[in-house]
């Protein structure tokens, strides 16, 4: 066994070679500005530094050795010589480290959140086109109450606004500029950590140089909410996938998002759907292991640290792929409003509008309910539906009922009455799409 690769992190996280670069040009000039090291070497370590991002992007370069850090120093001093080794003045690997993880994190979140406002904009315009599809909505998976197709959409539209909002935190939670810290206690020399962050772009600078280094906070945040996004998206998944089933038909899935068997000639599996809800479960491991690895660490760095950078790494392009999938999934997707409609004849799900009718004329909603689920019973043993029964039938229920009854049982109708804030009307679903 190679006990360097052991210890090494190169494999992966020279990714973030861009990010260290560019945060070592920074806090050269810094060096220079401060008189710690010559304005003439601050030039030399910036241009030799510039050479190197340069060949990076255009794939010129590979860095090898034992971590990004040290493979980009090493590849400075075969250009510009000794002189290289003055950028490390003042700082150290353990705050050079974390300045690169939040760079790359500020970065892949504004990327995440651009593409939540997409898979956004998509389900808009999804329930803006179906605005006016009636479906069945369920609890426990059952026929419950009519909902619009919009409304229930418009759901995770919800759902999707708050990852975005979580989003934007944990943003905030990474924009604050660690290096100068140096090791764990701060360092000797003049440094400015104001115009590093400027130079960077950081809106604040770190408080406590202990708690700097060994602070992985802002990436469990990330992954926490980035494992909840794809729970999100998990759910949105386990509903296409029963939907598109022969037994409920309500959408057909287009032909890029499912596969065929290797030995069903008609089946079309949902594959890309699945695929999302078994990458939630790596979402939620790579949480899991890097709070697992922090939960005993002492103050303040201690190498078991290096095991943060895979989980993130991954977390970060897997929910970039599912959330692309997921949009593509629903813009390209059609909708059987017929069998939507259909299902909506089963089950009684109007059963709470009838409740509802004996309310309105003066009964207490317990007792409403027992009358009304005595007329269900009715109608299921005798094979009949609520259309199905005559005036006469509805008065052995209850004195109560009438011709009026009826307008009880119709769809459209039910779905207008509910008018109350945040409900699924045609008016509630347009405040929706609008505050949306």
């Amino acid at each position: 066994m190679n006990l360097k690769n052991f210890v090494s992190s190169i494999g992966y996280d020279s990714i973030l070679a861009g990010y260290d670069i560019l945060g070592s040009i920074a806090h050269t000039k810094m060096l220079a500005k401060c008189n710690i090291i010559s304005h003439d070497d601050s030039k030399k370590i910036v241009k030799g530094l510039g050479s190197i991002l340069k060949d990076f992007k255009h794939g010129k370069i590979k860095f090898t050795g034992e971590d990004i850090h040290t493979a980009i120093e090493k590849e400075l001093k075969k250009r510009i010589g000794k002189i290289a080794g003055k950028m490390h003045t003042a700082r150290s690997r353990n705050d050079q480290v974390v300045l690169i993880e939040r760079l790359y994190l500020k970065d892949e979140i504004n990327t995440i959140i651009k593409k939540i406002d997409n898979v956004n904009t998509i389900i808009k315009k999804f329930a803006s086109k179906n605005m006016s599809v009636i479906m069945p909505g369920f609890t426990h998976l059952q026929n419950a109450q009519p909902v619009l197709l919009s409304h229930w959409f418009l759901a995770y539209a919800w759902m999707f606004k708050r990852d975005k909002e979580r989003l934007v935190n944990c943003y905030k939670s990474t924009d604050v500029m660690p290096l100068g810290t140096a090791a764990f206690a701060g360092t000797e020399f003049p440094i400015d950590r104001k115009y590093v962050a400027k130079h960077l772009g950081f809106s604040s600078i770190s408080e406590n140089s202990v708690d700097t280094v060994s602070d992985r906070d802002f990436i469990i945040e990330f992954l926490f909410t980035a494992a909840l996004l794809s729970l999100h998206l998990s759910r949105f998944a386990e509903e296409i996938i029963i939907w598109s089933s022969q037994q409920f038909g309500f959408i057909q899935l287009s032909e890029k998002f499912t596969t065929g068997s290797s030995i069903m000639p008609q089946k079309k599996n949902p594959d890309f759907a699945e695929l999302i809800k078994g990458k939630t479960g790596r979402l939620y491991g790579n949480l899991l292991s890097l709070m697992t690895a922090m939960k005993g660490l002492p103050l303040s760095y201690n190498r078991d640290m290096q095991e943060d950078k895979e989980p993130l790494f991954d977390s970060v392009e897997t929910i970039k792929t599912i959330v692309d999938v997921s949009a593509q999934m629903v813009s390209t997707m059609k909708v059987n409003s017929e069998k939507m409609l259909s299902a909506c004849k089963n089950g009684f799900i109007l059963a709470t509008d009838v409740a509802d009718y004996l309310v309105s004329k003066g009964i207490p909603f317990r007792t409403a309910h027992f009358i009304v689920s005595k007329a269900v019973n009715h109608c299921i043993r005798h094979e009949k539906s609520f259309e199905d029964l005559s005036v006469s039938d509805w008065k052995k229920f209850s004195d109560k009922f009438d011709d009026s009854v009826y307008a009880a049982l119709d769809l459209k109708k039910a779905i207008e009455k509910r008018k109350s804030y945040g409900g699924t009307s045609f008016n509630s679903v347009k405040h929706q799409l609008k505050k949306l």
